[in-house]
């Protein structure tokens, strides 16, 4: 939202920026305000098009107060911005805010009759649609002392003069309780009284209840649009935390192969790099040794470091070769894939860690054997916190896991939820997941 509103006044960069991003147009900030509230409001009438040519449905998009570009046009008297609008989304016309009005409400606020033309001529219905206060636009530009406006509103065949709102007012009375002698000498002459000079109406009642449904209607209308944007927030929200957990599993995947070859080129090499002479010469082979053997070999410390060694050799040589000869699609397999080479990377690990021990003590000779055991200390330390902190993970990975199955098997047989309570579970589901560590 931020770039876009920067580049509004250049529609040429705003361009270009949309089709290096598609959905720049649909970009919102905390206020629920897009890149078309702002350029509508303000009269850039070339980025509105811009932005309206990007996709469908955009034109219908209420702010959290309620409010559609349309409402920011009209308010702001841009009679080629509600033309485009229009043209685009014609229904945006009876879209109403949180107070209840329309973009016909917003326009007799302002100083433009062509706004409040074109606005009747788009749908004449809206002339008596009332805000949650019981206010037409008649009304409300009585209140404000808009003359023309009110002279074109009464010039309207389906206007209703005889409009009572919720403070019992008349058109006639609002403008006398707000100082607008004129107004009112306007509205006298086309016949609009006082409420109390109004004789009661039989058809107040059922007018009432007409207007209760028309306000239930418009609510419920706000309502499950409201929820359709959330819902579709939650769904992108889902995809992108898809995307990020498929890029995670592949970078622990490349990540796990160059470990993997890495200790297995130092297990291979630390066989044939142990320290101490070799028996080289056939001609001179001391007693109880053969060919090409260690002077170290019959060490226990020795045999500990060979045979830890070959296995960390083995299991890693295995684990290079499923990494580079098994392709897995699918993320539920791949992960548990990834689980079972963690766990024998782990091991590789403790082996190749076990193994350079066992040469320390070869290394620094009976007389200086207090360093290999100070070593032995250190790596044990280390690696026993490293991978109790991982099975710890694990384990609280795990236990976490279970509980959420758990609500989701005990909630699935509830099925009178609500649309907006589901979409709630959803984003609760979302944010645990993204605060949530993955242990593999």
């Amino acid at each position: 939202m931020n770039i876009c509103v920067c580049f509004l006044c250049c529609a040429e960069v705003l361009k270009i920026l949309m089709e290096a991003l598609p959905g720049l147009s649909l970009t919102e900030d905390v206020s629920n305000t897009t890149a078309l509230h702002t350029a509508a409001n303000q009269g850039y009438i070339e980025v509105v098009n811009l932005l309206l040519e990007s996709g469908s449905g955009v034109a219908a998009i209420a702010k959290s107060n309620g409010k559609t570009a349309l409402h920011s046009a009209a308010r702001n008297g841009h009679l080629e911005v509600i033309k485009a609008l229009l043209e685009k989304e014609p229904g945006v016309a009876t879209r109403i805010d949180k107070k209840g009005q329309t973009a016909l409400h917003m326009a007799v606020k302002g100083q433009n009759l062509e706004v409040v033309e074109e606005l009747m001529m788009a749908d004449p219905s809206l002339v008596n649609m009332v805000d949650t206060k019981g206010n037409t636009a008649l009304h409300i530009a009585s209140r404000k002392g808009r003359e023309q406006i009110v002279r074109k509103l009464l010039s309207h065949d389906e206007t209703d003069t005889k409009a009572v709102n919720k403070s019992g007012e008349t058109a006639f009375d609002t403008a006398e309780k707000t100082g607008n002698p004129n107004i009112a000498t306007i509205l006298q002459e086309h016949g609009v009284q006082s409420a109390k000079a109004m004789k009661p109406q039989v058809t107040s009642t059922a007018r009432e209840l007409k207007q209760t449904v028309s306000d239930i209607k418009h609510e419920v209308h706000y309502q499950l649009e409201h929820t359709r944007q959330t819902r579709k927030r939650v769904q992108g929200i889902a995809k992108r935390l898809n995307k990020m957990h498929g890029e995670g599993l592949n970078n622990a995947i490349n990540s796990t192969t160059v470990v993997a070859v890495l200790i297995a080129t130092v297990a291979f090499a630390g066989i044939f790099t142990v320290p101490g002479q070799y028996v080289t010469d056939p001609t001179n082979i001391p007693d109880g040794y053969s060919l090409g053997e260690a002077n170290i070999a019959p060490k226990i410390s020795f045999i500990i470091f060979f045979i830890f060694d070959s296995i960390a050799l083995f299991i890693s040589l295995a684990v290079v070769v499923v990494q580079t000869s098994v392709v897995v699609i699918e993320s539920k397999a791949k992960k548990q894939m990834m689980a079972i080479i963690n766990k024998l990377m782990w091991l590789a690990c403790v082996l190749i860690s076990v193994s350079f021990l066992a040469l320390a003590f070869v290394v620094v000779g009976d007389h200086e054997k207090w360093l290999a055991i100070g070593v032995t200390i250190i790596g044990t330390t280390i690696m026993a916190t490293t991978l109790g902190t991982m099975c710890y993970w694990v384990i609280r990975h795990r236990i976490e896991a279970k509980k959420m199955r758990s609500i989701r098997r005990m909630s699935m047989p509830s099925k009178s939820r609500s649309w907006t309570m589901s979409v709630m579970s959803d984003s609760e589901i979302l944010n645990n997941e993204f605060k949530k560590m993955y242990a593999i």
